[in-house]
């Protein structure tokens, strides 16, 4: 039992250095992704030039004044028009394709939750099967219509009429649903005698550990539309382009300025929006050579017993600890490939039926692996340590080939236990483990918490 909370305490700290220690190191605060609600009598209205009606500059899952989702682009122009000119960009030969919708939630039948994350279908109102427009021209942006969670815009019609909350007019996206995407909700204006459409846009991942979309900002996602936009033939970028500060800086990256586009002056036609414009993935590698060096200085400093310890290390690694690292990095990048590959692919798997195909690998594959694995391992401690580097490590190549670099501290969270759960039912698996009885106080903690941790997670408690 001591040489269990020995290891236990051991994977802790594995789990905090490998998963919590970089994560808040460029992860943001909880405050920044924390709602905040208007105690006000009436929220603050902003109203654009030469219009009656405006828009509170947030969205909300509720019809309730939160400062969750900031509304970042502004269009003015006839409504219809903006919006086919999204749908619709391009030149050349059209396609269309079946894409399907689903978040967690769907997938089990429960209500969203109130945290920032951003799943995609709710099961109540949306509909899961829409036809994209895709173009065959690869250099063009391919956004599509996209499904998604109901949010709502709370508007301002003008003097005449009372301010009342809205649903979005349509989405769109531009990626995979499985890896990373660009998504935008837009909103027209309440009164018919106005031009322009508000639209809130962000970047998110798919989540296979939590089978939700996770929103990683909004700030990039900005960008990427106002390229799209400014890249339209006739627009004036000096003169029909600004930013705008609409003060709903907070959530997220949100800076409170918005992008603001006038095409009231063009003709509006179906052209090309994103010619110019390719997503921009920050990817940082570490140096090999900086490694290398690294390597060469801590070596000639060692004294004989440091080096004893370290030859007597080397001798205890196996063949099989490099087989279940192997495996842990090819369940979880495995995963994030096949469905990405499946989705492109295969026509006939909705994403229901992706998900349900790939998400038992995880959930039931990978802890049956590293346990069938671990199980030839003399040393619990070995075992243990060997499982959840690998798998911390895998979690984090999984997040660089997405471009990810920032994580809400609830997902920093749901690692460091996963990484936890998983060496202990690896260090349960050990010879040493199992003299006495291969369900051990190690292999029990392992399953529970990592049952805990899924099952928790699925329902919104994580």
């Amino acid at each position: 039992m001591r040489r269990s909370l020995v290891i236990a305490v051991a994977l802790l700290a594995i789990a905090f250095v490998l998963v919590g220690g970089p994560s808040l190191l460029f992860s943001p605060s909880t405050d920044e992704f924390a709602p905040e609600t208007d105690d006000g009598p009436e929220p603050e209205i902003i109203t654009l030039e030469d219009s009656d009606s405006g828009f509170w500059p947030y969205l909300n899952a509720r019809e309730t004044h939160e400062k969750r989702s900031p509304l970042n682009v502004v269009v003015r122009g006839d409504a219809e028009q903006v919006l086919t000119l999204l749908a619709e960009h391009g030149e050349g030969d059209w396609e269309e394709a079946d894409h399907d919708h689903f978040d967690a939630d769907t997938l089990l039948g429960l209500n969203e939750s109130d945290s920032e994350m951003d799943p995609d279908v709710d099961p109540d109102e949306a509909n899961t099967t829409v036809d994209e427009i895709r173009p065959i021209s690869p250099t063009d942006i391919p956004w599509s219509e996209a499904d998604g969670t109901t949010r709502y815009a709370y508007v301002d019609p003008g003097p005449d009429e009372d301010a009342h909350w809205v649903t979005e007019t349509t989405q769109f996206e531009d990626g995979e649903y499985y890896g990373y995407r660009y998504h935008i909700r837009a909103y027209e204006s309440p009164n018919p005698d106005d031009e322009w459409v508000v639209m809130q846009t962000h970047s998110e991942h798919f989540d296979w550990l939590t089978l939700r979309h996770r929103v990683d900002g909004v700030e990039k996602a900005q960008a990427h539309i106002e390229r799209d936009l400014m890249a339209i033939p006739s627009v004036d970028v000096q003169n029909d382009v600004q930013r705008i500060y609409l003060d709903n800086s907070g959530p997220s990256d949100a800076d409170g300025w918005a992008t603001k586009v006038d095409l009231t002056a063009m003709a509006m036609v179906p052209v090309a929006l994103g010619l110019a414009s390719r997503r921009e993935h920050e990817r940082q590698a570490e140096s090999a050579g900086l490694i290398e060096r690294a390597d060469g200085a801590v070596g000639d400093r060692l004294n004989e017993g440091e080096r004893a310890r370290l030859e007597a290390a080397a001798d205890r690694l196996e063949a099989r600890h490099l087989i279940l690292a192997g495996t842990i990095l090819a369940i979880i990048l495995g995963v994030r490939i096949a469905g990405i590959a499946l989705d492109r692919t295969v026509d006939a798997l909705t994403v229901h039926m992706i998900a349900g195909l790939l998400y038992p690998v995880i959930a039931v594959g990978l802890p049956v692996a590293t346990y069938a694995i671990a199980s030839g391992l003399e040393r619990r401690l070995d075992a243990a340590v060997a499982a959840s580097v690998s798998l911390a490590v895998a979690i984090w190549l999984d997040y660089s080939l997405l471009g990810v670099d920032v994580l809400p501290v609830d997902v920093v969270v749901q690692r460091a236990l996963v990484v936890v759960a998983l060496g202990l039912i690896a260090g349960g698996a050990a010879r040493r483990a199992t003299r006495d009885s291969r369900l051990n106080d190690m292999l029990v903690a392992g399953v529970g918490l990592w049952v805990l941790v899924l099952v928790g997670t699925l329902f919104g408690y994580l």
